[in-house]
């Protein structure tokens, strides 16, 4: 009988992941997608290309993402951070305590 290999999310094909998303300090809910090998800061970009300049204020600050409750790191993938469809992500300036 063949050994059978389970692959890491860093060896399979890149996965659709359709998040809910909100940027900021908007009022509108957006669906959207990523892929699981897209990182934090690709999945901050996507979220504010929507929003940002147009119903929020563009500012010249880098962008966080938050899913859970937990502040995730720019360089993690969506994979590596476990987020998966449909998930609830927040996408906030990246500014000091008192600046927003």
């Amino acid at each position: 009988m063949p050994e059978t290999v389970e692959l890491g999310p860093e060896d399979q094909a890149p996965q659709l992941v359709p998040l809910n998303a909100i940027f900021a300090d908007d009022f509108v809910q957006l669906l959207v997608p990523v892929t699981t090998a897209d990182t934090i800061r690709e999945v901050a970009a996507a979220v504010a290309h929507h929003v940002e300049g147009k119903r929020v204020r563009a500012r010249d600050a880098g962008k966080i993402v938050f899913h859970k409750g937990r502040r995730l790191p720019p360089e993690l993938t969506v994979a590596e951070a476990g987020i998966g469809p449909l998930d609830h992500v927040r996408v906030e300036y990246d500014l000091p305590e008192g600046a927003r």
